[in-house]
């Protein structure tokens, strides 16, 4: 399904998540009009894609500086001094780990999380290195009304330490506490705000009832139904929304390179409780 939205066009990739745009080089400078056409469909699909964007490291820190003040991230160094807001993605044979490969919120163990993250890929393996991206809408909306009820008004606690320990063990890491249940502060949609990546714990509840309500929201939003796969090409970018998105870079493709760049935008306020 394509639609014109002003000046580009969108065309939906699933049912509940995800658009491919067209109409606009982000490699050149991006008109006023054309930054309230993207926000406008980052905030409608929740993850956006261009393809065919040979973006430099400036031209893409200027882009995501359209959007809002660019996030520091609070576990992993920046590239440099000169680019203290930009995360190399890299993986090779000589990789243990590489970044997103649970399913994850961006650093939401921040106690204001980053609005949202634009991706560069300007190095792919010849199969493989695809990312999935889940719609925290879809997931609330498919539980039962009672389960709903449950959750709502409960608190999870995210800490840092759960993604980043295993790269420095000694680091010290950021721990928050967010609802369980989030609102969009833009859609005013209801959203799940629980993620594998950075959850340690449900506050509400005893371990074992955390443990067990955490272990089934997980199998539950992970399920392909609430899913985009986006296919990458060389000098693809996506943008999404961390606000009510998860997503998960598929490691499949050891030990060949995958190589990208990640910028941030600042978010403006913490999780807000449905």
């Amino acid at each position: 399904m394509l639609a014109t939205r002003g000046t580009i066009s969108v065309k939906r990739l699933s049912p509940h998540v995800g658009g491919e745009i067209s109409g606009v080089d982000l490699t050149k400078p991006v008109s006023d009009e054309q930054i309230a056409e993207i926000k406008a469909a980052l905030i409608e699909h929740g993850v956006i894609f261009f393809r065919d964007q040979p973006m430099d490291l400036e031209t893409q820190v200027k882009f995501g500086r359209r959007f809002g003040d660019l996030h520091i991230h609070s576990g992993m160094k920046g590239l440099d001094d000169k680019y203290p807001e930009v995360r190399p993605i890299h993986a090779d044979a000589d990789s243990k780990h590489v970044a997103g490969e649970d399913w994850h919120t961006d650093l939401s163990c921040d106690p204001i999380p980053p609005m949202g993250s634009i991706l560069h890929i300007y190095e792919l393996p010849p199969l493989g290195g695809d990312t999935c991206w889940a719609s925290m809408y879809a997931a609330y909306d498919a539980l039962s009304p009672r389960m709903r009820a449950h959750l709502e008004g409960m608190t999870a606690t995210h800490d840092g330490r759960i993604a980043f320990g295993r790269f420095n063990p000694a680091g010290t890491y950021p721990i928050s506490v967010h609802p369980v249940v989030a609102k969009h502060p833009d859609t005013g949609r209801k959203l799940l705000y629980v993620n594998r990546g950075f959850t340690s714990h449900i506050n509400d509840v005893s371990p074992e009832e955390s443990a067990a309500l955490l272990n089934y929201l997980y199998a539950h939003l992970e399920k392909p139904h609430f899913h985009v796969r986006f296919v990458w090409q060389k000098h693809s970018v996506a943008f999404w929304d961390n606000r009510c998105t998860q997503h998960l870079a598929v490691w499949d493709y050891f030990p060949q390179v995958r190589n990208g760049y990640r910028v941030q935008i600042e978010g403006t306020e913490p999780p807000i409780p449905a």
